[in-house]
Protein backbone atom coordinates (compact mmCIF):
# COMPACT_ATOMS: atom_id res chain seq x y z
CA UNK A 1 0.00 0.00 0.00
CA UNK A 2 1.73 3.49 -0.87
CA UNK A 3 3.09 5.09 2.34
CA UNK A 4 1.68 8.56 0.76
CA UNK A 5 -1.57 8.43 2.25
CA UNK A 6 -1.30 8.25 6.44
CA UNK A 7 -3.43 8.71 9.03
CA UNK A 8 -2.63 8.67 13.06
CA UNK A 9 -2.95 6.35 15.88
CA UNK A 10 -1.47 8.18 19.27
CA UNK A 11 0.78 10.48 17.00
CA UNK A 12 2.38 7.63 14.76
CA UNK A 13 1.96 7.48 11.22
CA UNK A 14 0.29 4.47 9.76
CA UNK A 15 -0.80 3.59 6.45
CA UNK A 16 -4.84 3.83 5.76
CA UNK A 17 -6.29 0.39 5.21
CA UNK A 18 -9.58 0.30 2.96
CA UNK A 19 -11.07 -0.60 6.53
CA UNK A 20 -10.25 2.14 7.90
CA UNK A 21 -11.32 4.54 5.30
CA UNK A 22 -14.72 2.92 5.34
CA UNK A 23 -15.07 3.51 9.00
CA UNK A 24 -14.11 7.38 8.49
CA UNK A 25 -16.71 7.07 5.49
CA UNK A 26 -19.13 5.57 8.01
CA UNK A 27 -18.99 7.49 10.28
CA UNK A 28 -20.55 10.81 8.44
CA UNK A 29 -22.80 9.09 5.77
CA UNK A 30 -25.38 6.25 6.36
CA UNK A 31 -27.77 6.65 3.58
CA UNK A 32 -27.65 3.57 0.96
CA UNK A 33 -27.49 6.08 -2.00
CA UNK A 34 -24.51 7.56 -1.25
CA UNK A 35 -22.89 4.79 0.10
CA UNK A 36 -23.13 3.12 -3.12
CA UNK A 37 -21.59 6.20 -5.20
CA UNK A 38 -18.79 6.33 -2.93
CA UNK A 39 -18.15 2.46 -3.68
CA UNK A 40 -18.84 2.73 -7.27
CA UNK A 41 -16.17 5.71 -7.53
CA UNK A 42 -14.08 3.81 -5.58
CA UNK A 43 -14.06 0.65 -7.84
CA UNK A 44 -14.07 2.94 -10.96
CA UNK A 45 -11.03 4.90 -9.45
CA UNK A 46 -9.09 1.55 -8.77
CA UNK A 47 -10.06 0.31 -12.84
CA UNK A 48 -8.82 3.82 -14.23
CA UNK A 49 -5.49 3.96 -11.96
CA UNK A 50 -4.87 0.56 -13.69
CA UNK A 51 -6.11 1.00 -16.80
CA UNK A 52 -3.75 4.22 -16.74
CA UNK A 53 -0.70 2.81 -15.92
CA UNK A 54 -0.67 3.80 -12.05
CA UNK A 55 -0.87 0.06 -11.12
CA UNK A 56 1.32 0.61 -7.82
CA UNK A 57 -0.82 3.60 -7.03
CA UNK A 58 -4.24 1.94 -7.30
CA UNK A 59 -5.35 1.94 -3.71
CA UNK A 60 -4.57 5.36 -3.20
CA UNK A 61 -7.15 6.21 -6.56
CA UNK A 62 -9.68 3.94 -5.14
CA UNK A 63 -9.26 5.33 -1.10
CA UNK A 64 -9.79 8.96 -2.78
CA UNK A 65 -12.63 7.78 -4.72
CA UNK A 66 -14.32 5.96 -1.65
CA UNK A 67 -13.85 9.33 0.56
CA UNK A 68 -14.72 11.90 -1.96
CA UNK A 69 -18.07 12.83 -0.81
CA UNK A 70 -17.06 12.19 3.12
CA UNK A 71 -18.90 15.40 3.64
CA UNK A 72 -21.74 15.80 1.80
CA UNK A 73 -24.89 13.77 3.50
CA UNK A 74 -23.68 16.02 6.56
CA UNK A 75 -22.64 18.97 5.13
CA UNK A 76 -23.87 19.77 1.61
CA UNK A 77 -23.47 23.55 1.84
CA UNK A 78 -20.00 22.53 2.96
CA UNK A 79 -19.15 20.16 0.55
CA UNK A 80 -15.09 20.00 -0.54
CA UNK A 81 -14.21 21.47 2.21
CA UNK A 82 -16.12 20.27 5.90
CA UNK A 83 -14.15 17.36 4.31
CA UNK A 84 -10.27 18.88 4.23
CA UNK A 85 -11.07 19.56 8.42
CA UNK A 86 -12.80 15.81 8.97
CA UNK A 87 -9.38 14.57 7.48
CA UNK A 88 -7.30 16.33 8.98
CA UNK A 89 -8.48 15.77 12.43
CA UNK A 90 -7.55 12.07 11.91
CA UNK A 91 -4.22 12.68 10.19
CA UNK A 92 -5.19 12.28 6.33
CA UNK A 93 -1.96 12.98 4.61
CA UNK A 94 -2.33 16.26 2.66
CA UNK A 95 -1.93 14.91 -0.75
CA UNK A 96 -5.30 12.49 -0.38
CA UNK A 97 -7.09 15.81 1.32
CA UNK A 98 -6.20 17.82 -2.00
CA UNK A 99 -7.17 14.89 -4.15
CA UNK A 100 -10.92 14.69 -2.74
CA UNK A 101 -11.73 17.99 -2.62
CA UNK A 102 -10.66 18.86 -5.91
CA UNK A 103 -13.52 17.39 -7.18
CA UNK A 104 -15.33 20.37 -6.45
CA UNK A 105 -13.82 22.59 -8.67
CA UNK A 106 -15.48 25.45 -10.21
CA UNK A 107 -18.58 24.89 -7.70
CA UNK A 108 -17.25 24.30 -4.12
CA UNK A 109 -13.65 25.37 -4.18
CA UNK A 110 -10.89 26.75 -5.86
CA UNK A 111 -8.64 23.70 -6.00
CA UNK A 112 -7.79 23.02 -9.68
CA UNK A 113 -7.36 19.49 -10.32
CA UNK A 114 -3.80 18.50 -11.37
CA UNK A 115 -2.74 15.13 -10.91
CA UNK A 116 -4.33 12.99 -13.78
CA UNK A 117 -5.91 10.83 -11.05
CA UNK A 118 -7.33 14.48 -10.21
CA UNK A 119 -8.76 15.13 -13.32
CA UNK A 120 -10.34 11.75 -13.51
CA UNK A 121 -11.92 11.61 -10.25
CA UNK A 122 -13.29 15.22 -11.44
CA UNK A 123 -14.73 13.98 -14.77
CA UNK A 124 -16.27 10.42 -13.66
CA UNK A 125 -17.64 11.48 -10.58
CA UNK A 126 -20.69 12.99 -12.23
CA UNK A 127 -20.64 10.66 -14.90
CA UNK A 128 -20.77 6.99 -12.94
CA UNK A 129 -24.32 8.68 -11.29
CA UNK A 130 -25.57 9.39 -15.22
CA UNK A 131 -24.34 5.42 -16.32
CA UNK A 132 -25.91 4.10 -12.81
CA UNK A 133 -29.64 6.13 -13.54
CA UNK A 134 -29.35 4.75 -17.47
CA UNK A 135 -28.40 1.25 -16.09
CA UNK A 136 -31.59 1.63 -14.33
CA UNK A 137 -33.59 2.58 -17.15
CA UNK A 138 -32.56 -0.75 -18.87
CA UNK A 139 -34.49 -4.11 -18.97
CA UNK A 140 -31.58 -6.14 -17.25
CA UNK A 141 -30.82 -2.96 -14.70
CA UNK A 142 -27.77 -3.25 -15.46
CA UNK A 143 -24.59 -1.01 -17.59
CA UNK A 144 -23.61 -5.10 -18.75
CA UNK A 145 -25.16 -4.85 -22.03
CA UNK A 146 -25.00 -0.80 -22.58
CA UNK A 147 -23.22 0.44 -26.09
CA UNK A 148 -21.62 3.57 -25.55
CA UNK A 149 -24.22 4.80 -28.45
CA UNK A 150 -27.15 4.42 -25.66
CA UNK A 151 -24.82 6.56 -23.09
CA UNK A 152 -24.31 9.30 -25.27
CA UNK A 153 -27.94 9.60 -26.42
CA UNK A 154 -28.58 9.41 -22.49
CA UNK A 155 -26.09 12.59 -22.15
CA UNK A 156 -27.41 14.74 -24.91
CA UNK A 157 -30.65 14.21 -23.04
CA UNK A 158 -30.43 17.09 -20.75
CA UNK A 159 -33.78 16.26 -18.84
CA UNK A 160 -32.53 12.62 -17.89
CA UNK A 161 -30.86 11.95 -14.49
CA UNK A 162 -30.73 16.10 -14.27
CA UNK A 163 -28.29 16.67 -11.29
CA UNK A 164 -26.00 15.04 -13.57
CA UNK A 165 -24.00 18.21 -14.98
CA UNK A 166 -22.66 17.38 -18.24
CA UNK A 167 -21.04 20.57 -18.17
CA UNK A 168 -18.63 19.22 -15.57
CA UNK A 169 -18.63 15.98 -17.23
CA UNK A 170 -17.30 18.17 -20.55
CA UNK A 171 -14.74 20.01 -18.73
CA UNK A 172 -13.28 17.03 -17.09
CA UNK A 173 -12.66 15.20 -20.65
CA UNK A 174 -11.11 19.13 -21.29
CA UNK A 175 -8.79 18.61 -18.53
CA UNK A 176 -7.96 15.15 -19.42
CA UNK A 177 -6.93 16.23 -23.41
CA UNK A 178 -9.57 13.23 -24.18
CA UNK A 179 -12.39 14.13 -26.73
CA UNK A 180 -15.38 13.37 -24.52
CA UNK A 181 -16.13 10.03 -26.84
CA UNK A 182 -13.06 8.85 -24.63
CA UNK A 183 -14.20 9.55 -21.28
CA UNK A 184 -17.98 7.96 -21.51
CA UNK A 185 -16.30 4.95 -23.46
CA UNK A 186 -13.67 4.39 -20.85
CA UNK A 187 -15.73 5.18 -18.29
CA UNK A 188 -18.76 2.98 -19.37
CA UNK A 189 -15.70 0.33 -19.62
CA UNK A 190 -15.11 0.61 -15.90
CA UNK A 191 -18.21 0.45 -14.44
CA UNK A 192 -19.04 -2.91 -16.74
CA UNK A 193 -15.64 -4.38 -15.58
CA UNK A 194 -16.46 -3.42 -11.69
CA UNK A 195 -20.27 -3.90 -12.10
CA UNK A 196 -20.23 -7.44 -9.90
CA UNK A 197 -17.72 -6.25 -7.15
CA UNK A 198 -19.60 -2.98 -6.67
CA UNK A 199 -23.28 -4.64 -6.64
CA UNK A 200 -21.56 -7.27 -4.21
CA UNK A 201 -19.98 -4.72 -1.92
CA UNK A 202 -23.44 -3.13 -1.86
CA UNK A 203 -25.50 -5.95 -1.23
CA UNK A 204 -22.99 -6.20 1.70
CA UNK A 205 -24.53 -3.59 3.34
CA UNK A 206 -27.57 -5.26 4.21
Amino acid sequence: MPSSYKYTIWGVFMAMTRSQAWDLLTKYNKEPFHLRHAITVERVMGWYARELGYGDRAEFWSTVGLLHDLDFEMWPEEHCVKSQELMRQVGVEEEMIRAAASHGWGHCVDIKPEHEMEKVLYACDELTGLIGAAALMRPSKSAADMELKSLKKKFKDKKFAAGCSRDVIANGAELLGWELDKLLDMTLKAMQAEEEAIEGAVAALG
